[in-house]
C-alpha cells in the first residue's frame, strides 16, 4: 500500500513523525509495565513516596541504559531482515516501523488496562519476529531461512529461562533470610500509612536502585534501536552512518572484499544481492573517504546524499546478514567462522549506534511512564499474587535476585523482561513463605505471557502485509 508513495512524499513523511510518536508511546507503556516492578516494592511498603521512587528510579534507568550500551537494543534489531531494515532504494521503512509500534503498543495497553504484568520484551519481539514472516512470505521465501531463527531462539531462550530462575533464587533466597532473621519487620505486611523502620527503607531502597540501573541495562535498551530507526528514516543524511566511526567507514571497501569469497562459499538463498552490496562498497572507496569526511568535520551535506548514506546503510546490513550466516553453517571451517565474525564486528560499527539524546530520550519516556501507570501493576505485585500481601523481605528478594539476572543479562546482550523476573521473583518468596498464590490472577497472568507473542505476530505481520504490499 506505500509502496506507491514516494520516499520523500508528504505522506511518507507524515508517517515517520507518526512512528516517532508511536515508538516514544510504546516506551512510555514499558514505564507502565516494566518500570513499575521495579519501584513496587518501595512504594507498596511505602519506603518512597511515589514521585521519590520514580524520579530515583528513572535516574538509575539513565545510568543503566548509559554503562549498558546498546547491545540488548541491536539484538532484536537483528531480528529484522536486511532489506526490511532499510530498503534497497533507501526509502524509509514505514511498513515495518507502523506494523511493529502499533501492534506492540496496542497490547501493552490492553493488558496494562486489565492490570496484568505484561512484558514489553514479548510484545516488541513478537511484533519483529510477525514482520520477519510476512516479509518472507511477500518475497516467496522459505520460512526457515527468510526468518533469523537462531537469534529467535537465542531472544526466547532467555526470555524462558530467566523467569524460572527468578522464582527458584527469590524463593531460595528468601528461606535464607527466614532462617537467619527469625522474627520482624521483613516478615510483616506493612501498614496502612507507616513505612518501615529507617535499617529496612534502606535496605528497599537499595534493591529499588539495584534493580532499577539494572533494569536500564537491558530494558531501557529495548526502544532504543527501534528510535533509532524512525528518526535515520525522518534524517537519514544526519543519522544514517555513526559520525564517531569514520575509521572503520574508509575501511568498508578492503573488508567487504574480504567478506565476497565467505558469502560466496557460506551464503544462503539470497547471497547474490549480498555479494552486490560488497561488490557497491569495495569500489566505492572513494565515495566511502569522502562521507568520512564529511561526517567527522560535520560540513553541510550535498544534493542527493539523503538517499546515499540510506543505500550504504542498506548494503552494509546485507554484508552483515550473510556474515552472520556464516557463523551458522554447520559446515563453515573455524577459521572462516572467526574471519566472518571479526568483519561482522567491524562493518557494523558504521551502523549499530545511538547518540546521547536517543538514550536520554528513551529513559525519559520510561520516566513519565511509570508515574502515569505504576498504580496496577504496583497493586497486582502487592496484593494480587499471593493469599497475604507481600512484605517486605519478600519485594527485596525479588529485587536483589531481579536485578542480579537483568544486569548480567544486559551486559551480555541477551534481552529479559524486568516484569516475568520480578513478577515470578515475588510469586517465589510467596510460595517459599507458604503463603500460597492466588490461583485466578497467577493464570491470568500466565495466560497473558503464552499468548503475547502469537497476537503480536499476527497483528504485526498482518499489518506489515497490508502495507507492503503493492497490489492493495
Amino acid at each position: 500500500m506505500l509502496v506507491h508513495f514516494m520516499p520523500s512524499s508528504s505522506i511518507i513523511v507524515a508517517m515517520l513523525v507518526i512512528c516517532l510518536v508511536l515508538v516514544l508511546a510504546f516506551e512510555a507503556t514499558n514505564g507502565f509495565h516494566d518500570s513499575s516492578n521495579t519501584v513496587a516494592t518501595v512504594i507498596y511498603t511505602q519506603s518512597l513516596k511515589p514521585a521519590q521512587a520514580v524520579v530515583w528510579s528513572g535516574l538509575m534507568n539513565f545510568i543503566g541504559v548509559l554503562v549498558g550500551g546498546i547491545a540488548v537494543a541491536y539484538a532484536l534489531v537483528q531480528i529484522l531482515p536486511p532489506d526490511v531494515l532499510t530498503p534497497p532504494d533507501g526509502a524509509p521503512a514505514v511498513p515495518m516501523l507502523l506494523a511493529i509500534f502499533v501492534s506492540a503498543l496496542f497490547w501493552n495497553v490492553l493488558t496494562w488496562a486489565f492490570g496484568i504484568p505484561n512484558s514489553s520484551s514479548h510484545c516488541i519481539i513478537g511484533a519483529l519476529i510477525g514482520v520477519a514472516l510476512a516479509d518472507a512470505l511477500l518475497k516467496s521465501r522459505s520460512v526457515a531461512q527468510g526468518v533469523d531463527w537462531k537469534q529467535i531462539v537465542t531472544v526466547l531462550e532467555g526470555l524462558a529461562i530467566s523467569p524460572v530462575l527468578g522464582f527458584v533464587l527469590a524463593g531460595l533466597l528468601y528461606g535464607l533470610l527466614r532462617l537467619i532473621v527469625r522474627r520482624g519487620h521483613l516478615f510483616e505486611p506493612p501498614e496502612e500509612g507507616q513505612p518501615p523502620v529507617w535499617w529496612l527503607r534502606g535496605l528497599l531502597v537499595l534493591t529499588c536502585t539495584s534493580v532499577s540501573f539494572s533494569h536500564g541495562t537491558n530494558d531501557g535498551q529495548k526502544s532504543i534501536g527501534l528510535i533509532m530507526l524512525t528518526v535515520i528514516g525522518l534524517l537519514p543524511a544526519t543519522y544514517a552512518l555513526n559520525p564517531d566511526a569514520t575509521d572503520q567507514l574508509k575501511q568498508l571497501g578492503p573488508r567487504a572484499a574480504a567478506a565476497i569469497p565467505l558469502i560466496q562459499k557460506y551464503g544462503d538463498d539470497v547471497k547474490s544481492q549480498a555479494l552486490k552490496a560488497a561488490a557497491a562498497l569495495q569500489n566505492a572507496q572513494p565515495e566511502l573517504q569522502q562521507q568520512a569526511t564529511e561526517l567527522q568535520s560535520h560540513s553541510p551535506q550535498q544534493p542527493g546524499e539523503r538517499a546515499t548514506r540510506a543505500q550504504l546503510r542498506g548494503a552494509i546490513y546485507d554484508v552483515a546478514a550473510q556474515l552472520k550466516h556464516v557463523g551458522e553453517v554447520k559446515s563453515a571451517s573455524a577459521e572462516d567462522k572467526k574471519q566472518a565474525a571479526s568483519l561482522l564486528k567491524e562493518m557494523s560499527q558504521p551502523v549499530q549506534y545511538a547518540p546521547l539524546w536517543v538514550r536520554l530520550l528513551s529513559a525519559l519516556c520510561l520516566g513519565i511512564g511509570t508515574m502515569v501507570g505504576y498504580r496496577r501493576v504496583v497493586r497486582t505485585l502487592g496484593e494480587r499474587l499471593g493469599k497475604q500481601h507481600m512484605t517486605p523481605g519478600q519485594g527485596a528478594s525479588a529485587e536483589l535476585v531481579g536485578s542480579l539476572l537483568i544486569g548480567t543479562a544486559g551486559l551480555t546482550g541477551l534481552p529479559v523482561s524486568t516484569t516475568h523476573i520480578i513478577t515470578s521473583g515475588i510469586a517465589g518468596t510467596m510460595a517459599a513463605g507458604g503463603q500460597g498464590l492466588q490461583r485466578g490472577m497467577l493464570v491470568r497472568i500466565v495466560l497473558t505471557w503464552l499468548v503475547t507473542l502469537p497476537v503480536t505476530i499476527g497483528l504485526s505481520a498482518g499489518l506489515f502485509y497490508v502495507l507492503e504490499n503493492p497490489s492493495l
